[in-house]
């Protein structure tokens, strides 16, 4: 047996135990090389190919169906066996057989195999997704697909908005406005997972409870709704306080929790996809309602805050108090107190340690990756990435990217920051020297218009842009909306804007937070925040009268101390006390605080 004929033997694949007798001939095996897009796919030099290449080769499946074929080494062209499959690119991927005796059969036709339920998810889709028009909204982007934050999302209802759909839960209350009461079991499982990693939270119920610290307070809020935010209204609410909610983030939401609040009695204005005008009409439901009057605000970003300035000016003045978490958050509180038109005490959680070391830095160090994986699939190991802003968040994303093996740039305003990021071994530059080899941008500055046009006019192809600061203005997202390109939706939230010589970028959350708009954040560091959000309100609501001027203050560091020990216990860890004579050589206290409120 000469070694052509063996090696014939050798390449044949026998169908037989994959396709019945009535689609393909047992002895008509199939010799598959590795070949670029086809997976089967034979040399046209070889024998018998003028015969598969003749016209009469009709196409055997048609364009999206499957076909089968294996794959083996091509480090040398084997001799084909009696039989050989090719695909004609000029017949559409139309595919044949050519038999021993020359004469061409057609391929069997492959069913596709369509899941029941798959089937029908992609029929109740909205059938405007693929390539959308500029002039589309916000919410109808965001309605396209699931959140991908493993949200169980009906999109049965995508097409209906809230707002024009009454809902009641079990009780037959209806103050609410969310995406779909009937996910409330869903949530309440999310909501009892989070409560395992927010231990101080869940001792904070039981320390302060029977005291009712948070009793009379009418706290209106405006935060990510989240399962973490979930379980931080409930410890409000059993402290005593009443709680009306909105999002402060249009992608953010989780609709099964929000589901599992308005099934627990809370009244809860929002959904995943809000458009912007969406967004304004929760919370003015949230803070608008006959009878009742919001005392405490607790606000990401400052828009409620804003909008009941503005808009309900005598309603802020018998505000007892605010507590604000973001950068552009307190941004606004500082220009208020400095223009003399801030009449109300307010906390600025943000710059406390607790918010900025923890929450800023640990948490964005591990959902940076996440919501980057998550939405790209990229892989970080060799890529090129500059990070807007050596702040905390900066610096967790650096740290993240480094350890995953990316080369990493820096672009900094102050001084000592862009120092610490040459200590840590980041090359600081300027956004335009590196603009046109990086492979990822991620601002992080709660700045405006960090990233420009002219910058993104200039970005390679494929280059993927993105957001981690709280504001979506780092972007200029709306410098992209012209008429020269297009914009295609990829998946949830994520974009491909195409310019006319085909060069394409990819957007991540439309310049929004990418870890809350694209992923989730880790827990255990949300119970830090939301307890020093928790304390923040009890302290301004239970200050006696002159303790807090109209101005802006920062946490006191005995608050800071006391949420840090409440989450000690989880890792099993045990403090060193001080003894009376290395107290008194500190000049401290035994029981703190043991830092300076300046400190930081």
């Amino acid at each position: 047996m000469s070694v052509q004929v063996v090696a014939a033997k050798m390449a044949e694949v026998e169908l037989k135990d994959v396709l019945t007798g009535k689609d393909l001939p047992a002895e008509s095996p199939v010799t598959p090389t590795s070949e670029g897009k086809n997976l089967i796919r034979n040399d046209p030099h070889e024998a018998g190919s003028s015969a598969a290449t003749s016209p009469t080769a009709e196409p055997s499946a048609k364009a999206g169906e499957g076909s089968l074929g294996l794959l083996t080494p091509n480090t040398a062209k084997m001799p084909q066996g009696s039989a050989m499959k090719r695909t004609d690119p000029q017949q559409n991927g139309g595919e044949a057989f050519v038999n021993r005796d020359g004469t061409v059969a057609e391929a069997p036709r492959m069913k596709k195999i369509q899941f029941a339920d798959q089937k029908q998810e992609f029929n109740k889709r909205p059938s405007k997704i693929g390539r959308r028009s500029l002039s589309r909204s916000i919410s109808q982007s965001s309605t396209d697909s699931y959140s991908s934050a493993a949200s169980y999302t009906d999109s049965s209802d995508d097409e209906t908005s809230p707002r024009d759909k009454q809902q009641k839960n079990s009780k037959g209350n209806g103050d609410f406005c969310i995406k779909n009461i009937k996910q409330a079991d869903f949530g309440r499982r999310e909501i009892e997972i989070a409560e395992q990693e927010m231990p101080a939270l869940m001792a904070l119920r039981k320390r302060a409870q029977g005291e009712k610290p948070l009793a009379g307070a009418k706290v209106v809020g405006c935060t990510h709704i989240t399962a973490q935010t979930a379980v931080l209204m409930e410890t409000l609410s059993a402290l005593g306080a009443q709680c009306r909610w909105a999002a402060c983030n249009i992608y953010s939401t989780q609709n099964e929790v929000a589901a599992a609040l308005a099934e627990g009695g809370f009244s809860v204005f929002a959904w995943k996809g809000e458009s912007e005008d969406d967004f304004w009409w929760c919370i003015d439901r949230c803070v608008n309602v006959e009878g009742w009057q919001p005392n405490m605000i607790l606000d990401d970003g400052g828009d409620l805050t804003h909008w009941i300035y503005k808009k309900y000016p005598n309603m802020f003045k018998k505000i007892k108090g605010i507590v604000e978490e973001s950068v552009t958050g307190v941004h606004r509180l500082y220009q208020l107190s400095k223009a003399g038109k801030l009449c109300v005490p307010a906390m600025n959680v943000n710059d406390s340690v607790t918010k900025q070391k923890f929450d800023n830095l640990y948490c964005c160090r591990e959902s940076i990756l996440d919501g980057l994986k998550r939405t790209t699939d990229v892989m970080f190991g060799g890529k090129q990435v500059v990070v807007c802003g050596y702040g905390e968040v900066g610096k967790g994303c650096c740290a993240a990217l480094k350890a995953m093996g990316s080369i990493v740039y820096v672009t900094e305003i102050d001084p000592i920051c862009a120092l610490q990021a040459c200590m840590d071994g980041f090359r600081l530059v300027k956004l335009n020297e590196v603009i046109r080899q990086v492979d990822i941008v991620i601002t992080c500055t709660g700045n405006k218009n960090v990233v420009v046009r002219e910058n993104l006019d200039r970005m390679k192809n494929g280059c993927i842009v993105c957001n981690m600061g709280h504001s979506n203005t780092e972007i200029d997202v709306a410098s992209l909306r012209t008429p020269e390109l297009t914009w295609e939706r990829v998946r949830s939230q994520v974009d491909h804007v195409i310019w006319p010589d085909g060069k394409r970028i990819v957007l991540l959350a439309e310049g929004r937070l990418l870890n809350l708009s694209c992923s989730t954040v880790p827990t255990f560091v949300l119970s830090i925040t939301a307890t020093t959000q928790a304390l923040a309100l009890i302290e301004l609501y239970n200050a006696p009268e002159g303790r807090y001027k109209q101005d802006v203050y920062l946490l006191p560091k005995k608050m800071d101390e006391y949420v840090a020990s409440l989450h000690l216990p989880t890792f099993d860890a045990h403090l060193t006390e001080l003894t009376d004579e290395q107290a008194k050589y500190l000049g401290l206290n035994k029981n703190g605080p043991f830092k300076p409120n300046y400190y930081r």
